[in-house]
């Protein structure tokens, strides 16, 4: 997720500093400085990521699912009543029979099965919901041990691109927050590019500081000169 304003024109230079180069916060810790920290909150438990219920694919499956199962046990039903099997059945046991492996039908057919099967079994067992960062949980507050709470990506950058455009020099500003690394681009239209990119990796430190993420992301700034025209 991503933000940026702008606030006018000269020289292109630019200037950047690497992931890691924040300024100390002003309770003496570093900001988002010496790399990602590890998803633990201050309880000392793990801070997972929220996992989404997926109600569309999920309602998707099962309706495909109970079509296809009741199709068939109807035809199975009729066929054990004395009827003929169902025209597609036939047509279908056939074609299994007589058809070689290496048929291009046969390879498409169990690709198309393989591939919705990866896609099904991917989203069982990964979290979605990648646009919530998860914050640390509360410490020091009874009967909050079940309290969690989750930051949208696009808020973060929204805050991060507003503390931004504060450091004087900075005509505009964008921001991308990402769940392990926050890149921040300015653009600097008067003071020295150096003076401002070290107000801006400490502005922006402690704002990402502040905003109580479980895993605090790395922090990449770069600075430059807005484009002459």
């Amino acid at each position: 997720m991503s933000a940026n304003t702008s606030r006018q024109p000269t020289g292109d230079s630019d200037l950047s500093s690497g992931p890691g180069q924040a300024a100390p916060s002003a309770d003496g810790t570093r900001g988002a400085a010496g790399g990602a920290t590890k998803g633990i909150d201050r309880s000392g438990r793990s801070a997972h990521r929220f996992w989404s219920s997926r109600r569309i694919p999920a309602a998707l499956a099962a309706l495909l699912s109970a079509a296809a199962v009741g199709f068939l046990l109807y035809d199975v039903v009729a066929v054990r009543a004395g009827r003929n099997a169902m025209r597609w059945r036939r047509r279908l046991a056939e074609e299994l029979a007589t058809r070689p492996l290496d048929d291009v039908w046969m390879i498409v057919g169990a690709a198309v099965a393989m591939a919705l099967g990866l896609w099904l079994f991917l989203l069982a067992v990964t979290p979605g919901l990648r646009r919530l960062l998860p914050m640390r949980q509360p410490t020091g507050i009874p009967r909050t041990e079940d309290v969690r709470a989750g930051l949208d990506r696009r808020a973060a950058a929204l805050v991060l691109r507003d503390r931004a455009m504060q450091v004087p020099g900075v005509r505009s500003a964008q921001v991308d927050v990402g769940r392990r690394k926050v890149k921040a681009r300015a653009r600097a239209h008067f003071r020295d590019l150096e003076e401002v990119r070290s107000d801006l990796d400490a502005e922006l430190g402690e704002a990402v500081t502040s905003l109580g993420l479980a895993r605090q992301p790395t922090l990449a700034v770069r600075v430059r000169r807005p484009k002459k025209g």
